[in-house]
């Protein structure tokens, strides 16, 4: 009987998984048992990149996962198909990267809120990937990047401001890379691929344009994959993400994957504070004051509101 062999997923399409063996370092293409994508599943996609599975493949035949390995940890969002409840992005990661643009397209500071909320409940540390600069030379767009960066450098977020096109601040990211399992996430069109060519040129990435009509960006990665560095460690490319729903995070946890928001909490009046209407609430005098950026403090309030957790 063949044995069961230990494996890193490094690509999905949703029904076909690419594995890399543990002991041959050689690829194989698998299917997913299907008892694992029955078996109390509440996600669209039980197998993700970045899990550590066992896999058979006797002689001739489909190789075939048969079991997944525990994860220390995944960034997940509630699924836009209603029949199930969730969407693993990628597990067992050691760092995420999310890509964001103010100008075509530009990104949505709620979406960027509740993916940081995500990763925050998940212990996965978080750096923004403001690309683009090179466009942004008008006063407004100065002034929205200057904005920017005082709302998420005073939230305790690392911000690189680069652009992927003109090589610029590309050194800074680059250095955060080797040894360690990245992810790489964002909108489609903020230029995800465009930042992945210019680490590594050898990659054979897809470059897709920004729609003129809509300022929107069009889906050039189609599926998660994971790509060895010729520094050490691995980077995970997704396909872009229009929305970011919440999952498993209850009104009263919100608060505290905040770090802007919370750092003022145990100075409110009242231990069960929500930050809302109650007097003496120390998060909204910071607010008042300037300290806490009024679009974090809108982001956390939808979320109060956000009774699914999901927005497009």
């Amino acid at each position: 009987m063949e044995s069961a062999r230990s494996a890193l997923v490094i690509k999905s399409t949703g029904s076909w998984y690419t594995l890399r063996d543990d002991a041959s370092g050689q690829t194989v293409t698998c299917r997913i048992r299907g008892n694992l994508r029955l078996k109390g599943s509440r996600t669209t996609n039980p197998v993700v990149v970045g899990d550590r599975v066992e896999y058979e493949q006797p002689e001739g035949a489909t190789g075939v996962v048969t079991k997944i390995l525990p994860r220390r940890n995944y960034i997940i969002r509630r699924a836009s198909n209603l029949s199930k409840e969730s969407h693993i992005i990628a597990a067992n990661v050691d760092q995420a990267f999310l890509v964001v643009s103010l100008f075509l397209p530009s990104t949505n500071c709620e979406f960027i809120d509740r993916f940081l909320v995500t990763a925050e409940a998940y212990r996965i540390p978080v750096t923004l990937l403001l690309n683009k600069c090179d466009l942004y030379a008008t006063d407004a767009l100065q002034d929205a990047q200057t904005e920017f960066l005082k709302i998420y450098r005073s939230a305790g977020y690392e911000v690189i401001e680069l652009s992927a096109t003109q090589q610029t601040g590309i050194d800074a990211f680059k250095k955060m890379l080797p040894g360690k399992t990245s992810l790489l996430s964002g909108n489609s069109g903020v230029g995800k691929s465009t930042l992945i060519r210019a680490i590594d040129p050898s990659l054979d990435i897809r470059i897709g344009a920004v729609s003129a009509s809509s300022s929107k960006g069009k889906h050039t990665t189609t599926f998660s994959e994971m790509y060895p560095l010729a520094g050490g460690g691995y980077l995970i490319d997704t396909p872009g993400i229009k929305g970011f729903g919440l999952i498993d995070i209850e009104n009263d946890e919100i608060c505290r994957y905040f770090p802007d928001l919370f750092r003022y909490a145990p100075r409110c009046g009242y231990y069960n504070c929500t930050h809302t209407h109650e007097p003496a609430c120390a998060v909204r005098e910071a607010l008042r004051a300037g300290e806490i950026g009024l679009s974090r403090y809108e982001s956390y309030l939808k979320l109060l509101d956000d009774d699914q957790k999901y927005r497009k």
